[in-house]
């Protein structure tokens, strides 16, 4: 134990003893506060009135501790039990963690996600609906959080390594709202299990290369749900399993510390010494924070006494932080038994109180709805041919629920309305319209916002065409990029492009060749064979306002990076409700090639992980310059998938190539005909043009029209129109059958109507259900061949 006087020397030595001691009173306040909160929080779960809970008891003292040493400009990437740490910078109140239990979707009472996300999954805004960033360095900032476990990982490493270019990119430092000439640490949390998974390997390894201020604090309570520790971890400690990791004077790596999750004193001084060395060295932290404890369990959807041996049970109730906290503030005469007596009770006052104003803000505007549909569900009631008997038990049963939910009132007035749906009336009609008010008003709360809105989107990015000089001589594809990049670098100051042989050498097809040399290595540079992490490392940096582009060498490659840009970038816009941005540009290249491994169009993979992305499928490199204009004009992120067989086809340069557009989901006609419509993008759109020749000698006049992007997808219903004065229209692509080409069908078919203007069934051409084989023969039998659009052309034309 730290004598009084020592402590107050070492920690607390600018202040008065005094003041130490208000401040360790309302620290405890705090943990008091917050340990109530979870308590009644489970008991809302457990009489309904939540779905689902999981909380930070057990943590909230290491949390406050923590919480000390977090500065404004700072950033957390945490996992969802820091709501004392929330509770402890300011980032939320107990009032608004009781409205996420509830899934309240009024902003003004869940400000993190509007009732989209569990409980402790706590974000701040980084971008303003006018397009410009906030000044981050004012705020106490936090990437939102996900509950896929050590997700947090990656995305922690690309915000601390902002800091890193924040410091040292001369360019950067005009932009003194984003960044304090880098001083900002990333807070990164995860439980000890977590650590198990390959995303918090491939994080640490990649930190303690580039050597950014990431201060990872790892809870251990010692269990994942109900596995022990010694199952999961090797050594059974994180902390000693990476000893190798530890930065010596003659290496890089990471500093690793070790102390008790129930010694206040000890973590305030271990934090505050490593976090100060952090902020003047930038090399990166492990704090290993022991012997936790999970007083409630893991969640509400089970109990840790089934797994959990009575003397563990024991020694958990007597190494609780919340108690040792308490012994240790009466042991060192910081306060009376009397004195903390009074701070559990208010904090129990304090608990009630948030559960009470939380549940009337939620319920309030319910129950409105109840008494509005109550009163058009009476007026039809007396009509004739209303089966008044069913009406009345429906307005019965609504009204006596005591909890009614949005949905209640929904399934109340459809029934009624599906019930008499040729009852005609004004106060049929009057409730018909009311359900119809309610039910757009929720699909604003539950359905919008998946994409970015306004001066944001790309959608309201002028369109400036591509201007040519006629003398101009055609150059390769590659050519067209490099050009392209050498001119977007030196203009932006915000553009950084990373990858897998991206600096050096300029990336394996010379998009970037020369660059860095040019430009630097800070604005241009290679990474490691890490594609999560190279993820991690855009999804970071532009959630504090860079632009990176961030390279997957090969399509087929995606799939290692494709968990954080699923979870995490796919679903931002849409699990925050709108108030955080993250505008990482993800290049990669891809379709025929040769083999298994190379030639990748995995197409439906990508629509039906990344809706909320943009999916570019340039057919060229100058509509693909052409679309990161238009993505670097906007908010939004997006995945620009270049045509790997196209960097040495011959194009002409644009003069305005730093600034034409192209629109994204506007597909373009490239070759106009009047019998059939065949619908593609990419690599695709050359094989298809060859056997376009061939058709038009046997007298068949082909349509082609290229998507140009698949995520947007023909928002003005352009393809309808081609297919309006052909009758017949076929689908083709390189995914697998069922895959890209049956999303694309869905669309125009359905969606547009396309159905209404058949004279023939409707076709699509897909590549085969397996991988393509190698070779030029692999490619041919794989992949749709001329022969194949020649062939399935003519039977539709026959039929």
């Amino acid at each position: 134990m730290i004598e009084n006087n020592e402590l107050t020397m070492n920690m607390e030595s600018r202040l008065s003893f005094d003041e130490f001691r208000k401040e360790v009173l309302n620290d405890y306040r705090l943990a008091c506060e917050s340990r109530e909160v979870s308590l009644l929080a489970r008991k809302e779960v457990l009489t309904g009135k939540a779905k689902f809970g999981i909380f930070g008891d057990g943590k909230e003292v290491a949390q406050i501790a923590m919480a000390k040493y977090f500065q404004p400009g700072d950033f957390r990437s945490g996992y969802y039990r820091d709501q004392t740490f929330a509770f402890a910078t300011g980032i939320a109140t107990p009032e608004q963690f009781f409205s996420q239990m509830y899934a309240d979707p009024d902003l003004a009472n869940e400000p993190f996600s509007g009732g989209r996300q569990m409980n402790s999954h706590f974000a701040t805004p980084n971008l303003a609906k006018d397009g410009n960033w906030l000044d981050l360095t004012s705020i106490k900032n936090t990437a939102t959080d996900m509950s896929p476990t050590a997700a947090q990982m990656p995305r922690a490493l690309g915000l601390a390594f902002a800091s890193k270019l924040f410091r040292d990119v001369e360019v950067l430092k005009e932009f003194s709202k984003l960044s304090n000439n880098g001083n900002e640490i990333c807070f990164a949390t995860i439980g000890d299990a977590s650590t198990s998974e390959g995303h918090f390997w491939e994080t640490m390894n990649a930190a303690g290369v580039l050597q950014v201020p990431l201060a990872v604090f790892v809870w251990d309570d010692g269990y994942g749900i109900s596995v022990p520790r010694k199952y999961q971890t090797t050594k059974d400690s994180i902390s000693a399993a990476l000893e190798g990791f530890r930065k010596t004077e003659d290496s890089n790596g990471f500093d690793i510390y070790t102390v008790k999750g129930w010694d206040y004193a000890a973590m305030c001084e271990t934090f505050e010494a490593g976090i100060r060395k952090m902020r003047e060295t930038h090399i990166p932290a492990l704090f290993h924070v022991e012997e936790m404890t999970q007083p409630q369990g893991h969640s509400t959807s089970g109990s840790h006494e089934r797994y959990k041996s009575k003397e563990r049970l024991s020694w958990e109730k007597e190494f609780d932080c919340n108690n040792q906290m308490r012994q240790w503030i009466l042991e060192n005469a910081l306060s009376d038994e009397a004195t903390l007596l009074a701070v559990e009770a208010e904090a129990k006052t304090v608990a009630q109180n948030a559960r009470k104003n939380a549940w009337e803000k939620y319920i309030t505007p319910i129950r409105q709805q109840v008494q509005q549909l109550l009163s058009y569900g009476e007026a039809v009631v007396g009509l004739p041919d209303v089966n008044s008997e069913l009406v009345k038990q429906l307005l019965k049963d609504l009204q006596a629920n005591r909890e009614p939910l949005r949905r209640d009132v929904l399934k109340t007035a459809a029934s009624i309305l599906f019930a008499h749906r040729r009852v005609k009336a004004p106060a049929m009609d009057a409730l018909k319209q009311h359900y119809e008010h309610l039910l757009a008003s929720e699909k604003n709360n539950y359905n919008s916002l998946l994409y970015a809105e306004g001066v944001n989107s790309v959608q309201n990015v002028p369109v400036v065409p591509a201007e040519y000089d006629n003398s101009a001589h055609p150059i390769n594809g590659y050519e067209v990029l490099n050009k392209y990049f050498d001119q977007l670098i030196e203009n932006n100051p915000k553009v950084f492009a990373f990858g897998e042989d991206v600096g050096k050498i300029g990336d394996v097809n010379q998009g970037f060749a020369g660059l860095q040399q040019k430009h630097g290595k800070e604005r241009i540079f290679d990474t490691g064979i890490r594609e999560l992490t190279i993820m991690g490392q855009g999804i970071g940096m532009a959630l504090r306002g860079l632009r990176p582009i961030a390279e997957i060498q090969y399509l087929d490659y995606l799939i290692y990076g494709l968990q954080p840009l699923s979870d995490d970038v796919a679903s931002l816009q849409y699990r925050t409700k709108g108030i955080q941005y993250c505008p990482i540009i993800v290049r990669t290249r891809g379709h025929r090639l040769e083999g298994i491994w190379h030639s990748g169009s995995p197409m439906s993979m990508i629509l039906g992980s990344l809706r909320g992305m943009n999916v570019c499928v340039p057919r060229n490199m100058v509509q693909a310059a052409g679309m990161y204009n238009t993505l670097l004009a906007a908010n939004e992120p997006a995945l620009v998938i270049e045509s790997l067989n196209g960097y040495r086809l011959k194009e002409k340069l644009p003069v305005n190539l730093g600034s034409f557009t192209v629109p994204l989901g506007v597909p373009e006609v490239v070759h106009e005909g009047t019998d059939i419509t065949i619908v593609s993008y990419g690599s695709t759109l050359r094989i298809i043009e060859e056997a376009i020749q061939s058709l038009e000698k046997f007298g068949i006049s082909c349509e082609l029209v290229d998507i140009q992007t698949l995520l947007p997808f023909d928002i003005n219903h352009q393809i309808v129109e081609s297919l309006k004065k052909t009758n017949r229209i076929l689908f083709v692509d390189e995914d697998v059958p069922g895959g890209g080409t049956a999303y694309m069908f869905q669309q125009v078919m359905e969606l547009q109507g396309g159905y209404k203007w058949l004279d023939v069934a409707p076709r699509t051409l897909s590549a085969q259900a397996h991988r393509p084989a190698y070779g030029s023969d692999g490619d041919y039998f794989s992949k749709p061949n001329v022969e194949d659009v020649i062939r399935v052309v003519m039977e539709m034309i026959e039929e």
